[in-house]
């Protein structure tokens, strides 16, 4: 009979990455973050703990949307009393607070339960090219850590 393994927090070990958001879409970006910071692409992944890495985003300010989407898309949120709806548009968040727009949808693709703030809290967001965490030794990943490179041998 086999046994499904499933990690120890004793035996978690956390990586550094870095992804660079410049001219890639604000989807692919999130998505990329979410996996890792989950810790999917680990084969020790346990979907019950935090087994991902942490992760640093540099470039937020450099991202994109395709289509229509800086003018449809929108961010609400609601204080709770009577008429307390607010809508901003994306371009409007674009301009003022790039970083959060880039948190608020890697947020959205994490669970929504205390596992996923405990994910959150590994994620870093810069507006540019500077970040405080060169001490950790950090990995660049461009286009995502499994991605294969053009001209290989599955191309």
């Amino acid at each position: 009979m086999r046994t499904t393994y499933m990690a120890k927090p004793s035996e978690i070990k956390r990586n550094w990455y870095i992804i660079d958001a410049s001219g890639r879409p604000l989807g692919r970006v999130a998505t990329d973050a979410a996996r890792l910071l989950r810790g999917k692409h680990k084969p020790e992944y346990t979907p019950h703990l935090d087994t991902g890495d942490h992760v640093i985003i540099i470039n937020a300010e450099k991202v994109v949307l395709t289509g229509r989407k800086p003018a449809q898309k929108f961010y609400y949120r609601h204080s709770g009393y009577p008429g307390g709806l607010k809508k901003v548009d994306y371009a409007t968040i674009l301009d003022k607070k790039p970083d959060k727009a880039v948190y608020m949808a890697v947020r959205g693709m994490l669970p929504h339960n205390r596992l996923g703030r405990a994910m959150l809290k590994k994620l870093r967001v810069y507006r540019d090219d500077q970040h405080p965490h060169q001490a950790q030794q950090p990995q660049v990943l461009g286009e995502g850590p499994d991605d294969k490179k053009e001209g290989g041998p599955d191309s």
